[in-house]
């Protein structure tokens, strides 16, 4: 019966948690519930319910802010290493640009574990660690923020690496184009906790995974990587997966599949912007403003709005100096009046979640927002 030890992971401590890891997957240590800073207090739970196997219970708070715990087994972790692998050409070493508490950083060292090859973690210097890798494949990941800042002051590094797993949040098509023009090789990647991190890189899943959608258009995973469901939470893990011989997790992102099998994401189901009871997904509004010249990143959010409930609302990162009703009406070709955004907002910097996703609540509650007139009654 699998026993379970929270382990603190100390920053520029990786080693520790890497040998942690190794003795997890074998089976020769206790399964890990990875934390930085204070313990985490667990929910009560039963070592019987705990799976076979049990080698990592991960934090995820998804959109709701409250914790759960995703439990993956050693097969679920070495199953999605492998696929990495399988997908991107071949083993290889990993460099390790973010928290390992996290999905993402856990699996970089999984994978390395993996491969048989030492990872090298970004202590100061991006340049400096990935001048430090020596392997024949080099491979790294990164949220969209730190590869928008790294093609402005490491190109030549970013240009060094096979392969640049992408996830975290959206990225931006005018971004994914920067990286091109500059020759550095990205694979998008979407995925979560409660999959042992990527299962659908450039839209189309993993060996062995298997996408589709329910009939409200919310996208399912199905395939060996999936959890067996969340830490001492039977009700919310009988909400979002389904389990048996093939498991299945019900993600709460909007989807749509193309002709070619290609998953596009859509956003969350619960950052849909409800606007005089028309449903706007935040992704459609990012992607128009996005592509306008001079808009270097953004994020839409529904506000609180006496008259349509919530208005749709972007905070911008930009290097120019916008007359907000000029950017509105630039938007009139692309989207439809009820979704062209409201209220904008300047930022100088983004906030994210340690995750790397958008923190929205943290933009919602910045002072500064400004709102544009609008004289139709179609426009929100």
């Amino acid at each position: 019966m699998p026993t379970l030890q929270p382990f603190e992971v100390r920053p520029g401590e990786h080693a520790a948690y890497l040998n942690a890891l190794r003795s997890a997957l074998d089976g020769t240590g206790p399964a890990l519930i990875p934390f930085t800073g204070q313990p985490p207090i667990l929910p009560t739970y039963a070592e019987s319910d705990l799976p076979a196997h049990l080698a990592l219970v991960v934090g995820t708070s998804g959109s709701t802010g409250v914790p759960k715990r995703a439990m993956l087994t050693t097969d679920a972790l070495i199953a999605s290493a492998d696929a990495t692998h399988d997908r991107l050409g071949g083993p290889g070493q990993w460099l390790l640009p973010m928290p390992a508490q996290y999905i993402a950083g856990t699996q970089v060292l999984i994978r390395s574990l993996r491969a048989g090859t030492t990872p090298v973690a970004v202590e100061h210097d991006f340049d400096d660690a990935a001048r430090q890798l020596t392997g024949e494949h080099r491979y790294t990941a990164l949220v969209p923020t730190q590869l928008t800042r790294l093609l402005e002051t490491s190109p030549a590094a970013l240009r060094s690496f096979d392969a640049i797993l992408l996830g975290g949040a959206a990225a931006s098509p005018k971004l994914l184009e920067r990286a091109a023009e500059k020759g550095v090789t990205v694979v998008r990647t979407y995925g979560m906790s409660e999959t042992a991190g990527g299962a659908v890189y450039d839209g189309r899943p993993l060996h062995g995974t298997t996408v589709g959608l329910d009939a409200d258009g919310q996208i399912e995973i199905t395939g060996p990587t999936v959890a067996h469901g969340y830490l001492g939470d039977p009700e919310r893990t009988a909400t979002a997966f389904r389990l048996g011989a093939q498991r299945t997790f019900r993600t709460g992102d909007l989807g749509s599949i193309d002709a070619d099998g290609r998953l596009r994401v859509e956003g969350r189901v619960d950052d849909l912007i409800n606007t005089g009871g028309v449903k706007v997904a935040p992704r459609v509004v990012e992607e128009a403003v996005e592509r306008i010249p001079h808009i270097d990143e953004v994020v839409a959010l529904g506000l609180p709005d006496d008259e349509w409930g919530q208005a749709v609302s972007v905070a911008i990162r930009t290097s120019k100096d916008w007359h907000w009703p000029a950017l509105r009406d630039l938007l009139r070709d692309d989207l439809p009046p009820y979704a062209l955004p409201r209220r904008f907002l300047h930022v100088d910097t983004m906030p994210v979640l340690g995750s790397g996703k958008p923190d929205r609540a943290a933009l919602a509650a910045r002072p500064g927002w400004e709102t544009v007139p609008t004289s139709s009654t179609t426009d929100r």
